[in-house]
């Protein structure tokens, strides 16, 4: 296949379409730059260059240029991949008005793809679910379910009015062999759609992957309108999906959306799923709720899927939990909400170029203009050809040079006299004769001259003649000539296919906020274990997957750490809890010399690393989060003591961090201390309030 054939457009070839190169261009070794490599000699010292090396080079680079131009990525000029292109191909050579059967379509498509009737069978169906270009009948699966395709034996298909109308042109299409030279396949179709925007495409090539969005057709209609008048427009995705979409970070194409189910409260106890995010499916979806649910991210009571032609899925929230803060669980711990990448890269002048979605629409637009002045030049031709014909014909019975011929005995004589008995008329002629209109003369019919109404031709000939002046002056403005096309499609095609996603503007989530408290923390000091799958007694706390779990020691070490669900920590657990920065905490503790009192928070600590809020062998002897009104305290007995019990007031104390030492409290040795009267306190003695040193 010659580099002048692969560049082929439409009308002739590419080079012919406005608009120049937008985007980064990214190389695409040709087959002529590996068979060079493949000549080049050894350029390394002392390298060994065989020839089965350069063979390999020259294979992979051949195959990386044919899977980068033939296979993955969609071309600018028609907005299709090879397969797509050689399907409506196909549709169109059997096109009879009726439905036929896939398996045929896969067969005859054989002849003109090489990679099997089962790819071709899947391309098919999927450029039938979006609905623009293929009508199906029969079980064609289910997009929102995910249910396959029926055999191609038994479902049908056939080309839409859309695609007859503007997608081929025989007269415009340039042909090249099929890839074992029996057939011609086109090269490009002279579309007039903006396909590449329409249908979207997702494709992985080497060193290489594209991801355009489906976006609406009557709004591409109204935006390439836009572009004819100059005017500003603005593209978003649509997915047949549906859905819910935030496209402020879309930035023209090259960015992410995010896209969420569409979910509505049916009642106080449950919530319904009617649309969901593009790549997912009910079954999907609801597989990645349960995931949630079994790993305590929501709460749910059950899920009914009752979809068929429509998504319903039904989730029942339990007792207890508010709807609304289902619905954002939903959004942020399951694929209710999904982020969608998009990089838009095509095939133009056979290379890889990424561009962005104005771009590629605005070349498309540049595209149809070029295509309808081709096509209104080769109407142009086609009447004048006609006038000119019917003028020959009623010049040729009105003035009966037709009797001159009767008496010739050769073809010479017969064409001599045809030009003979013209002459005289030349000034009604638009061109001077040819051989192909002597020949076109003489197969005139004998009925056809006896029939000959001269009312009703001069009346065809008028209409030629205005229909002629209309091509002219569609010539001489084209611009607007393309409005009024986009027009009329827009107002035949706009009803049937509405936006199906929505735009708006989704809230961030913050999971931590949404999370149910679903795991219930626990301590059980005569084994050791603490987590969620603990059955002990000790500081049974409800928490979330998000929480941090604060444990403090009796040495006074410290340590912040995610919910285990069995955890050894050993019998000297003084305090557990789920951890917050600025929570205060009281602290008495105790070294060799004297008991000492502090108020602090914890503030920021790394995870899973150890801490000390205590002097290194110290004892904690009251440890609790909040400040206490009173610590009462009772000392252990001593020669000539005289004081044996006091209280103190914690709040006198200023809050600082974990590392300070604190206010020393007493020399005394403490037996007992705890906000409320510890056992044996002697409430009718005389209360003592200590005075902080």
């Amino acid at each position: 296949m010659s580099d002048d054939k692969k560049a082929a457009s439409p009308g002739g070839t590419e080079g012919k379409q406005n608009g120049s190169t937008n985007g980064s261009e990214i190389v695409a070794e040709t087959t002529a730059a590996a068979e060079a490599l493949a000549m080049a000699k050894p350029f390394e010292p002392g390298k060994i260059e065989l020839a089965f090396h350069r063979r390999i080079n020259t294979g992979f680079l051949q195959y990386a240029s044919y899977v980068i131009r033939d296979r993955a990525i969609p071309n600018l000029g028609d907005g299709l991949k090879p397969v797509q292109r050689r399907i409506l191909w196909s549709l169109k050579e059997k096109d009879d008005g009726r439905f036929i059967k896939v398996a045929t379509i896969s067969g005859h498509c054989a002849q003109y793809h090489p990679h099997g009737e089962a790819a071709i069978s899947d391309a098919l169906v999927v450029l039938t679910n979006k609905r623009y270009l293929i009508e199906g009948q029969g079980n064609y699966g289910n997009i929102f379910t995910g249910d396959p395709a029926a055999a191609p034996r038994y479902i049908e298909c056939r080309l839409t009015e859309l695609a007859r109308e503007e997608v081929f042109n025989d007269e415009l299409t340039t042909f090249v062999p099929s890839y074992d030279g029996r057939n011609q396949e086109p090269v490009l179709l002279p579309c007039r759609l903006p396909l590449t925007l329409m249908l979207g495409a997702e494709g992985i090539a080497v060193g290489l992957a594209c991801k355009i969005l489906p976006h609406n057709f009557p709004e591409l209609l109204e935006a390439q309108i836009a572009i004819l008048k100059k005017e500003p427009f603005k593209l978003l995705p649509d997915f047949f999906t549906g859905g819910l979409m935030d496209a402020r970070d879309y930035r023209d194409g090259a960015g992410t959306i995010k896209v969420r189910a569409k979910i509505k409260p049916r009642d106080e106890s449950s919530v319904v799923i009617k649309e969901i995010p593009p790549g997912t499916t009910t079954e999907s979806l609801i597989n990645s709720i349960e995931d949630a649910a079994r790993k305590g991210k929501i709460k749910i009571r059950s899920i009914n899927d009752f979809t068929s032609e429509d998504v319903e899925i039904e989730i029942k929230v339990p007792s207890g939990v508010s709807v609304d803060k289902l619905i954002d669980a939903l959004y942020a711990f399951t694929d209710c909400e999904v982020s969608i990448s998009s990089r838009i890269i095509v095939i133009k002048d056979n290379r890889p170029v990424e561009m962005t979605a104005s771009e590629v629409l605005r070349e498309n637009t540049a595209q149809l203009v070029e295509l309808l002045r081709q096509e209104q030049e080769l109407r142009e031709r086609k009447l004048h050809q006609e006038l000119h014909v019917r003028t020959l014909v009623r010049i040729f019975v009105e003035n009966r040079i037709y009797k001159k011929i009767e008496q010739c005995r050769s073809g010479e004589a017969v064409k001599e006299a045809i030009v003979d008995g013209f002459k005289p008329h030349r000034k009604e002629m638009l061109r001077d004769l040819s051989e192909d209109d002597i020949t076109m003369l003489l197969d005139v019919r004998i009925r056809r001259i006896s029939l000959f109404d001269i009312q009703k031709h001069r009346e065809e000939m008028g209409k030629i003649q205005a229909e002629l002046a209309e091509t002219q002056k569609n010539l001489k403005n084209l611009t607007r000539f393309a409005i009024g096309r986009l027009q009329g499609l827009l107002e035949k095609y706009g009803p049937v296919y509405p936006r199906l996603t929505k735009s708006s503007r989704h809230d961030e989530i913050d999971a931590r906020e949404v999370a149910f408290k679903a795991f219930k923390l626990a301590y059980d000091r005569e084994s050791g274990y603490l987590g969620s799958k603990v059955s002990g007694e000790e500081y049974r706390t409800e928490c979330t997957k998000f929480d941090k779990i604060l444990m403090v020691f009796k040495d006074g070490h410290y340590k912040v750490l995610e919910l285990p669900e069995k955890l050894f920590v050993g019998p000297d657990l003084v305090y557990c809890a789920v951890a917050d920065r600025d929570q205060v905490f009281t602290l008495v503790y105790s070294t060799r010399d004297a008991a000492y009192i502090k108020r602090f928070t914890f503030g920021g600590v790394i995870m899973n690393k150890e801490y000390f809020c205590t002097p290194l062998k110290a004892k904690v002897l009251f440890f609790e989060p909040g400040t206490p009104a009173q610590l009462y305290i009772r000392y252990k007995p001593a020669p000539h003591q005289k004081i044996n019990q006091q209280v103190c007031d914690p709040s006198e104390i200023e809050i600082k961090s974990a590392k300070t030492l604190g206010r020393q409290l007493t020399i005394k040795d403490i037996g007992s201390i705890g906000s409320k009267p510890t056992r044996g306190w002697d409430s009718e003695a005389p209360l003592s309030k200590l005075q902080f040193i």
